[in-house]
């Protein structure tokens, strides 16, 4: 079936349901609804079967929706209706939520229902984007599968909205909710800020005072510090102050400057000389914490013959800090007799490479940068060389450009299904992260070329087929945890271990061409994307902090005979080895002769 999407942005759920779709054997493009001429337009340049909306928050213009069969995925369950779905249903503690497939009417949210979906929600309230990221995203594929199966059969009519009764209690037409809707006071409960600022997180945020400067917050959790003045900055940590409130404290991660042209940035960052004086309180990835909750965005945990290196960063951005304290974590894991050692990364996101907001707002971003992709390529190295355990990256949150090939070092590289793999952005830059290294020893000197030309996303499955990911786990995060003890379980057998490792170090030194050659060639191209901004860095990075609307969808999203047949998806043929053990010499672009 020809399927267009109509999106606002190109998000994770819509590349999810892109992928799913291909997968499927659907043939699907993207439209962006930049204007209504735009999406007129682009429908009739497309001539869909369907239009599918999992992502749109513009109306649909009724010359499009009276034509061709448009269906809306609207994040709240049958009987809601407004643009505030999720933020409603965290502030007000629901206990279940759901998706609806709804066909385009005139009036947002009314139309006749093709689908529908409901889960749980869990009693400590979620932060809106794990939530849209998680039981969102699955029940919202559901819907589309489903409206892609009905779509198929003549026979099928959506239900009225008014014939089909609500599963959720509660669930009613809600206005936007504003600012005025999320105020709170910090003498209020921990809990209470809490909801008000995860039903507000990612966007808009709450806005508040911290340390005396009006900002956005983002990122809470809940503290274990008492007894102080609400309000008071209690201390610091890995980029978050701790905040009292009324009866405890809170760590906020990120805050944003009130102000047109603020950018949301670790809370430390934000803060700056406001913190002087508030005390700093480090904590190794390998210390005991005082409590089971302490924040920490690192640590490490052993069972047996296992290490665990757990780590969650904020939308899987990684500033140098983040990097060092991943660094750490690293070495010390290495250093333990262990045999096995799994990189695990946080359910929302793996790793989306280096923090582009932190490099916009600094006061020289070419340095900031260069000094940012320098720290991720020794966390990228750590990976690479170490021989004393079989490392396994786990891969438990989607991942983007350098946040994909963060991990491709590894020995095993395993995904929870559900996730999307963006192996390179559009943003101008060449990329490093030892990608021309890794990437053609996993998939091939061609294959690897293809992903990096193609910008695309793909689903688990593609990157099975290519060789990107060995193994794919469920997708329920504590079902996956259990998956993935196995898999470390197998891989940890002593004897085969101990060949594996020794296996790679021979490997590793019998190589022709030093890994300080193919960083040094990487470096030297993104020098001159960094410093002399000749692919558009500058620009690019400034509309993604800004996001700022694109003046047109990319070519190669487009449902139409112009953008030329879709690509399906690569075989996998030739080796049947592990992925990490098969070995192509060419690099991906180099910048000297792979001879040199």
């Amino acid at each position: 079936m020809r399927i267009l999407l109509l999106v606002s942005a190109f998000n994770g759920l819509s590349q999810r349901v892109w992928c799913a779709l291909r997968d499927a054997g659907h043939e699907v493009g993207v439209l962006l609804s930049i204007s209504e001429r735009e999406i007129i337009d682009g429908v009739r340049a497309a001539a869909p079967e369907l239009i599918l909306c999992p992502y749109l928050k513009e109306r649909v213009p009724a010359v499009v929706w009276q034509r061709w069969r448009t269906v809306i995925l609207h994040p709240g369950p049958v009987g809601d209706r407004g643009p505030s779905s999720l933020d409603w249903a965290i502030s007000d503690g629901m206990r279940s939520w759901g998706v609806t497939a709804l066909q385009a009417v005139e009036e947002l949210d009314a139309g006749p229902i093709w689908a529908s979906r409901t889960f749980p929600l869990p009693a400590l309230p979620p932060r809106k984007s794990a939530l849209y990221a998680g039981p969102v995203s699955d029940a919202a594929l559901e819907c589309a599968l489903e409206v892609v199966t009905k779509a198929a059969d003549p026979s099928f009519s959506p239900v009225p909205t008014e014939n089909t009764p609500t599963e959720t209690p509660g669930a009613r037409p809600r206005a936007l909710m504003r600012q005025t809707d999320r105020a709170f006071g910090w003498d209020e409960p921990t809990e209470t800020i809490l909801r008000r600022i995860r039903a507000a997180d990612g966007s808009p945020g709450v806005r508040t005072e911290v340390g005396g400067l009006a900002v956005y917050a983002y990122d809470a959790h809940p503290g274990l510090a008492r007894g102080s003045r609400p309000g008071t900055l209690l201390g610091r940590r890995q980029g978050a102050v701790q905040v009292a409130t009324g009866d405890g404290s809170l760590w906020l991660g990120h805050l944003r400057p009130a102000g047109q042209y603020g950018i949301k940035l670790p809370a430390t960052t934000a803060l700056g000389e406001r913190l002087r004086g508030v005390p700093n309180s480090p904590i190794e990835a390998y210390a005991e914490a005082e409590a089971p909750n302490t924040y920490r965005q690192v640590r490490y945990r052993r069972t047996g013959a296992i290490g665990w290196l757990l780590f969650d960063f904020y939308n899987g951005a990684m500033a140098p800090g983040h990097c060092r304290r991943l660094l750490a974590g690293l070495r010390h894991a290495a250093g333990q007799d262990t045999r096995v050692l799994v990189l695990r990364g946080g359910t929302e996101a793996f790793s989306n490479g280096v923090h582009l907001n932190v490099i916009e707002a600094a006061p020289d971003p070419a340095a900031a940068a260069w000094a940012n992709i320098r720290a991720i390529n020794q966390v990228c190295r750590e990976i690479i060389a170490c021989t004393r355990q079989v490392v396994v990256a786990a891969y438990a949150g989607s991942a983007g450009a350098g946040g994909v090939m963060l991990g491709l070092g590894a020995d095993v590289v395993a995904a929870r299904d559900g996730i999307v793999l963006n192996p390179y952005y559009d943003i101008g830059l060449f990329g490093s992260e030892l990608h021309t290294y890794t990437l053609p020893r996993r998939v091939g000197a061609d294959r690897a070329q293809r992903l990096i030309d193609d910008k695309l996303p793909m689903s688990t499955a593609q990157a099975v087929r290519t060789g990107l990911v060995d193994e794919v786990g469920p997708r329920h995060p504590e079902a996956y945890g259990q998956w993935l003890t196995l898999l470390a379980e197998r891989h940890g057998d002593a004897r085969a271990a101990r060949k594996r490792r020794a296996a790679k170090a021979r490997r590793l030194a019998a190589e022709r061409i030093p890994l300080d050659v193919y960083e040094t060639r990487e470096l030297a191209e993104m020098s001159r994307d960094i410093y002399t901004d000749r692919s558009g860095f500058a620009a690019a990075r400034h509309a993604f902090v800004g996001k700022l609307r694109p003046s047109a969808t990319p070519r190669r999203l487009l449902l139409t005979g112009d953008a030329g047949p879709i690509p399906a998806p690569w075989p996998r043929t030739g080796d049947t080895g592990p992925a990490a053990e098969r070995h192509t010499s060419a690099a991906v672009r180099p910048a000297v002769p792979v001879s040199a």
